[in-house]
C-alpha cells in the first residue's frame, strides 16, 4: 500500500467564460520514506497539487488516498488533525511569529494539538537540536538570519513527528550557501528517520537530489507520473 495514492485528481477554478483546468486527470503514487520533486515553471500547477496533497484544498474531482484512506471522507476536525500530526511544512516565506520567541515558533503545532506545556518545550527543543539550532531557543525569530529562520522552520515542522515534510521552494529566499544547508538538513531526515520528502520547486540542482521527479506542464504530468 502507497503512502499517498492520487488517482484522476482534477482541480477546475471559476465557470463560464472564467474557468480554469489547474489540474487535468492527475494519477501517482508515493511510498513511504520517498523524496520527491513536483517540478515545473511558475502556473504549471505543482502549487494547487501540493496544496491539494496536504489537504488545504480540495479536487473538483477525482481521489487522494492517504494510508489507504480516502481523505474526501475525512471530516473537517480528521483533517485537521491529520495536517497537524501527519505532514510538516517548510515554505518559502518562513511564516514565523517575529515577536515570539524561536521556542514559541516551535511549540505551536504542538499547543494547536493540545499538548501539555511541559512535553511541548521538550519534544520542542528536540526538534531544535537536530537542525543544530537550540541554542537560538530564547531568542525572537527576528533576530535571526534567514537560514537560522528556515531551520527553525523545519524544527517546527518536526515536532510533531510527522510522516510527510511537504517543503515549497525551502531554499528560495536563501544564498545558495546557507540554502546548501538547509537541503542537507531537510534529505538528512529523509535518509535517516525515514520521512517521506515531498519538494515542490522550479530549480533542477534541488529536484535532481530527490528519488525522483513529477514534472508539470499546464495542469498534466508530463513525466514521473503512473
Amino acid at each position: 500500500m502507497s503512502l499517498i495514492e492520487v488517482r484522476n485528481l482534477n482541480r477546475v477554478y471559476g465557470k463560464g467564460e472564467s474557468r480554469f483546468e489547474a489540474l487535468k486527470n492527475i494519477n501517482f503514487s508515493i511510498e513511504q520514506g520517498e523524496s520527491v520533486a513536483i517540478i515545473g515553471k511558475s502556473g504549471s500547477g505543482k502549487s494547487t497539487l501540493m496544496h491539494l496533497l496536504a489537504l488545504l484544498d480540495h479536487p473538483t474531482s477525482g481521489e487522494i488516498l492517504l494510508n489507504g484512506e480516502n481523505t474526501a471522507k475525512m471530516k473537517k476536525k480528521e483533517l485537521n488533525k491529520t495536517r497537524n500530526k501527519v505532514f510538516g511544512f517548510v515554505f518559502q516565506q518562513f511564516f514565523m511569529n517575529a515577536k515570539e520567541s524561536v521556542l514559541n515558533n516551535v511549540t505551536l503545532p504542538l499547543k494547536i494539538a493540545g499538548v501539555k506545556k511541559k512535553t511541548r518545550k521538550a519534544q520542542a527543543m528536540k526538534a531544535l537540536e537536530q537542525v543544530e539550532i537550540d541554542s537560538k531557543a530564547r531568542n525572537r525569530a527576528t533576530d535571526l538570519s534567514g537560514g537560522q529562520k528556515q531551520r527553525v522552520c523545519i524544527a517546527r515542522a518536526l515536532v510533531n513527528d510527522p510522516q510527510i515534510i511537504f517543503a515549497d521552494e525551502p531554499t528560495g529566499n536563501l544564498d545558495s550557501k546557507t540554502g546548501e544547508k538547509v537541503e542537507d538538513i531537510l534529505f538528512g531526515l529523509n535518509k535517516n528517520q525515514g520521512i517521506t520528502l515531498i519538494v515542490v520547486t522550479h530549480d533542477d540542482e534541488l529536484a535532481a537530489k530527490c528519488d525522483r521527479q513529477i514534472k508539470i506542464v499546464d495542469g498534466e504530468i508530463v513525466e514521473g507520473g503512473e
